[in-house]
């Protein structure tokens, strides 16, 4: 069988797309998407999204990690997502879709010569909570927020793993997030699960470590830019009593390549 693929990334955390409106695409086979993930392999990514036809939306996203399995929300995959869906419908610039945690909205802010600016709503986000001196909050994925000095120094493979596999986490996983805090702005990195290494950029994670910043009163900023080794994203939201509301996610997505593979 020949697949059809598009790949995506979005500041550096990449995708392949497949536009499986026709459900012919084998989604219980966590060891072909394991193998089309694989950068040495297959075709290479942090995931697949799978791109369905939902009846009172515009699309549904699936999205599996790289280990194979259907994972949680992925802000920046939602915003691939929703560059393929410009993509497929050019004279559209807002697009609504479900996505594992729920009703997303996104939005075509800008078009360049080679990306599209997406600016993709997220869920409500609880209170975090307190561990130790970390953070533990929802994004539409679970996130543990650690703040350090000097994130550039911190071996992120490492010390994530460690708190992943900690006894906490062990079971269902947890991302793990390293935040520097400068004065108006934020610089993070990400360890992911289902990858199990650190990724160049983490939607949900950004924004669990935008919200984590506000939250600790160590950043003022609405909204808080935040710095990957992908690039740079950004954060809006509005505070409430016990949960922060109309988060958005905003930062690039680029259409890589397309191609085809035999499976």
């Amino acid at each position: 069988m020949t697949l059809q693929f598009f790949k995506f990334q979005a500041t550096g955390n990449d995708f392949i797309i497949v536009d499986d409106r026709q459900k012919q695409f084998d989604s219980q086979n966590s060891a072909l998407i394991q193998k089309l993930c694989n950068r040495r392999f297959g075709i290479g990514g942090d995931g697949l999204i799978l791109f369905r036809n939902e009846s009172e939306f515009d699309f549904r996203m699936i999205y599996f990690n790289a280990d194979g399995y259907e994972g949680s929300m992925c802000g920046n995959g939602g915003r691939c997502a929703a560059a393929f869906a410009h993509k497929l419908n050019p004279g559209k610039y807002n697009f609504s879709f479900q996505a594992f945690d729920g009703l997303h909205e996104a939005s075509i802010e800008e078009i360049g010569e080679h990306q599209v600016w997406v600016r993709l709503s997220m869920q409500p986000v609880q209170t975090p909570e307190t561990i130790d001196n970390d953070l533990f909050l929802n994004t539409g994925s679970p996130h543990f927020v650690r703040f350090v000095d000097d994130a550039a120094s911190i071996d992120v493979n490492a010390e994530g793993r460690k708190v992943r596999n900690s006894e906490r986490f062990l079971r269902d996983g947890v991302n793990v997030n390293f935040a520097e805090i400068h004065t108006d702005s934020i610089t993070v990195r990400t360890y992911e699960r289902g990858v199990e290494e650190e990724t160049l950029s983490c939607g949900t994670g950004v924004t669990a470590s935008a919200i984590a910043s506000h939250f600790s009163g160590m950043i003022n900023e609405n909204p808080i830019r935040v710095y990957t080794r992908g690039g740079e994203l950004k954060v809006h939201f509005s505070t409430g009593d016990d949960n922060y509301s109309n988060v958005t996610l905003s930062g690039p997505a680029a259409e890589v390549f397309t191609g085809t593979i035999e499976i």
